[in-house]
């Protein structure tokens, strides 16, 4: 069973991460998202703001793309730079199954519905040197301000062991 955003920033408080969480209208595309942020908190506008891309490769493997919201991501050539084989989007069907997201709410945080670590990730070189992003809190009405680093903590303890790949 997919965890809620309540049980989500218990186990973030329970691993002394602090995040800070905007609520706002849903958001679907990197465009809805720019059209929002005149909303967030100050706070939020010195973080990178990120698009997640959810992929299935030929071999049936599962990858989760982080990067900054204006890098281009080319799927022919990042199959290459990932080790993958062909890459296409992951059905709505199985990004529930796995990630407990749907489309439009796809987020590194989701990896704590992963329980089977299915998901191989990838980070942008540029942005794991971020000081903190921002990220859906499973559902894609709020943002989360989170660092960088409690990031990476943060999947470290769930057992994921992210890529960091130039795309």
């Amino acid at each position: 069973m997919e965890k809620n955003q309540e049980k989500l920033f218990n186990y973030l408080e329970s691993l002394g991460i602090q995040t800070l969480t905007t609520e706002h209208e849903g958001v679907h595309t990197v465009g809805d998202n720019q059209r929002i942020r005149m909303s967030l908190d100050a706070r939020h506008q010195n973080a990178a703001h990120i698009k997640n891309l959810f992929l299935k490769d030929k071999k049936g493997k599962l990858w989760l793309i982080i990067a900054r919201e204006d890098c281009p991501i080319d799927l022919k050539q990042l199959r290459h730079k990932i080790g993958a084989a062909h890459l296409s989007f992951g059905k709505p069907d199985l990004l529930q199954a796995v990630l407990g997201v749907t489309p439009g709410s796809v987020t590194p945080l989701a990896l704590i519905n992963d329980r089977d670590h299915q998901i191989n990730v990838v980070i942008e070189q540029d942005l794991s040197e971020a000081r903190a992003i921002n990220c859906h809190p499973l559902s894609n009405d709020a943002t989360t301000l989170i660092s960088v680093s409690d990031l990476m903590l943060f999947m470290e303890k769930l057992g994921f062991s992210p890529q960091i790949c130039q795309l």
